[in-house]
């Protein structure tokens, strides 16, 4: 089964474990925050990301030193992490700040994510359990989504200070969304994350759609261009073919005259090729003059026939 952009993406976060114990309560913090369901109840997480599955019980053992009390059973699907146990429930939300008997809602607790490096743990944590990110070939969207109003707010006041500007925000059924459009800082939010190679994706994605388009514009500027030629080659033949049935061709002056023998032999020809041929060779702006004096010419003796 082919991996998406999303997973490559968690795949990348994954490959590097945080060395200091507060960065792992961090990370924890931002995965409990933005999990399926998290309170004083229990925990439980699903992901569907095989290299975050292997993370988390390795995370939570150097954060907490305990163990899930539901882990996932075979490999395929979605894997289900579960803490179910009070004792350790009340480890966690202790370690948080929080009381598991008298916590009504959740918060993101500042001491938690006070150190720059937490605070890069923190939302890394946030967008492995609640994060996505679009393939850069469909579009550009990065959202993180949670069941908390208040995580919501300060996660986003959060993400201005460390990567210097707002996400967007939006409702989704019961979830609070903080998402980000702009390849520019989709690309800025993963490298801070540590995902420096994704980001180059991003940014290899966005040049080359702007090459696409740009080759794109090139292309039909140069068809209307050819389009607008081949038109006005064809005016300019039937108004010399209207001069030759009204027996003037012979008597034009001699540049007009040899310009539509020119033209008339050559009705593929550009204006510049034209006038080359002219003896001795003109510029195209005195061609152009030539053949619209003809096409003139030729509309004055339609009008008088009339």
């Amino acid at each position: 089964m082919a991996v998406s952009f999303s997973g490559s993406v968690k795949a990348e976060l994954c490959r590097f474990f945080p060395q200091k114990r507060c960065c792992a309560v961090a990370e924890c913090f931002g995965i409990l925050l933005f999990c399926n369901s998290f309170g004083a109840g229990g925990a439980r997480i699903i992901t569907e990301s095989r290299e975050f599955a292997q993370r988390l019980p390795k995370l939570f053992r150097r954060a907490f030193g305990l163990t899930f009390d539901q882990t996932p059973e075979g490999g395929g699907g979605k894997l289900v992490f579960q803490l179910t146990d009070p004792e350790k429930i009340a480890l966690v939300m202790t370690q948080f700040g929080f009381s598991p008997r008298d916590t009504l809602a959740l918060h993101v607790n500042l001491p938690v994510v006070e150190e720059d490096c937490c605070k890069a743990s923190f939302l890394r944590g946030a967008f492995l359990a609640g994060g996505s990110v679009t393939d850069p070939a469909k579009g550009y969207h990065l959202e993180l989504t949670t069941t908390h109003q208040s995580v919501c707010r300060e996660t986003y006041a959060l993400m201005e200070e460390v990567l210097g500007f707002y996400p967007k925000t939006a409702r989704r059924g019961g979830g609070q969304i903080l998402y980000l459009k702009q390849s520019e800082r989709i690309a800025d939010c993963l490298t801070y994350l540590g995902a420096p190679v994704a980001a180059m994706g991003i940014m290899e994605a966005r040049l080359e759609k702007e090459l696409n388009n740009k080759v794109n514009r090139r292309c039909n500027c140069d068809d209307a261009n050819i389009t607008k030629v081949v038109e006005a080659a064809q005016e300019q033949c039937e108004a010399i073919r209207l001069l030759r049935a009204q027996g003037k061709l012979d008597s034009l002056p001699d540049k007009l005259r040899c310009a539509a023998l020119a033209r008339e032999a050559n009705p593929e020809a550009s204006l510049t090729e034209l006038a080359e041929m002219m003896e001795p060779p003109i510029t195209k702006s005195a061609m152009s003059h030539r053949l619209r004096r003809l096409t003139e010419l030729a509309e004055e003796g339609k009008e008088a026939s009339i």
